[in-house]
């Protein structure tokens, strides 16, 4: 008796279908017309004899055994590109596709200087930037859908293996004239009642409020912010303090503002930019490579007096 198993295709489709909960965008995103995905995923249902999907006019809704069959998918998918990952590395490194992930407070300050160096130290690499939330990254990462991103530490991101960059160390931007007296800020300088913060799912408020170990100032932030030049102009108009990373003031996110900067004083006042992979990756060789080349162009960019401990 012929067994017929279902093809990647069919899985791919199915993993499309859920990450965009729609057909049309399933497809646009699979370059396939929606009665192809849609066709290719009732073939599925017929192959496997069960469910997946629930199909109405308005909603797309997985059974909880389509969610379990998606989740299974988007390992085999995973396993199978490693696959090519694994042949492809073993020739030319840092050549063809690569696909980055970059968080948003890291993206704006480093991307523009670091991408020309890139492309001339390797002018065969094809790299694919895809900006996310740390938490959005690290979910990609682990679907598969990154190789690679570059995120601030500490962050929960599983099980991946990273290379420190840079540590970057943190400000309090205060509105012009309000910035208290001294070289650095105190913890108990910062007024909890006239904080801005980014929103949840950017780890540069959990750093910053880390650093500080006040709980408070999160439950008492007055505004959430969408990025940090948002929050450099609520500040700017005198609206309340914020955090802000070294990296961000080097390239000139307080230019044409009257806001005043000063470093945290903290033994935990910093952020640890790092290239992070999945630990199953085969192509951990490249990704060390990719780190020395992007710890050398940081460098050049963003002078340092203390160099990063790498551990």
């Amino acid at each position: 008796m012929t067994v017929h198993q279902p093809t990647l295709k069919q899985l791919q489709y199915l993993v499309a279908l859920r990450e965009h909960g729609h057909f049309g965008k399933a497809a646009d995103a699979c370059f396939v017309t929606q009665s192809t995905l849609s066709a290719a995923l009732r073939e599925l249902e017929t192959l496997l004899g069960v469910t997946l999907v629930e199909r109405t006019r308005r909603v797309v809704r997985f059974t909880a055994l389509g969610e379990k069959i998606a989740d299974k998918a988007v390992r085999v998918i995973r396993e199978t590109e490693e696959l090519a990952e694994l042949a492809r590395a073993q020739g030319k490194p840092l050549h063809g596709e690569l696909r980055l992930g970059v968080i948003p407070t890291i993206a704006p300050f480093l991307l523009p200087a670091m991408l020309p160096r890139l492309r001339t130290e390797w002018p065969d690499l094809k790299l694919y930037l895809r900006e996310e939330t740390s938490q959005a990254a690290c979910e990609a990462l682990h679907r598969g859908q990154l190789d690679c991103v570059l995120l601030a530490l500490p962050y929960a991101c599983g099980d991946v293996d990273s290379v420190p960059l840079l540590d970057d160390r943190l400000f309090v931007a205060f509105p012009g004239g309000e910035a208290p007296s001294g070289t650095a800020v105190e913890v108990d300088a910062i007024d909890e009642k006239r904080m801005l913060l980014l929103e949840d799912g950017h780890c540069l408020k959990d750093h910053a409020l880390s650093a500080c170990n006040r709980p408070e100032l999160r439950a008492h932030a007055t505004m959430m912010g969408t990025s940090l030049h948002t929050l450099v102009q609520m500040v700017d108009n005198g609206l309340g303090v914020t955090f802000i990373p070294a990296m961000a003031i080097e390239a000139g996110i307080l230019d044409g503002t009257r806001v005043d900067a000063k470093p945290l004083r903290s033994d935990h006042g910093f952020r640890r930019i790092s290239l992070i992979w999945r630990r199953s990756s085969p192509r951990e060789a490249e990704f060390q490579m990719l780190a020395g080349a992007l710890r050398q162009i940081i460098a050049d960019l963003i002078p340092r007096d203390q160099p990063v401990a790498v551990s």
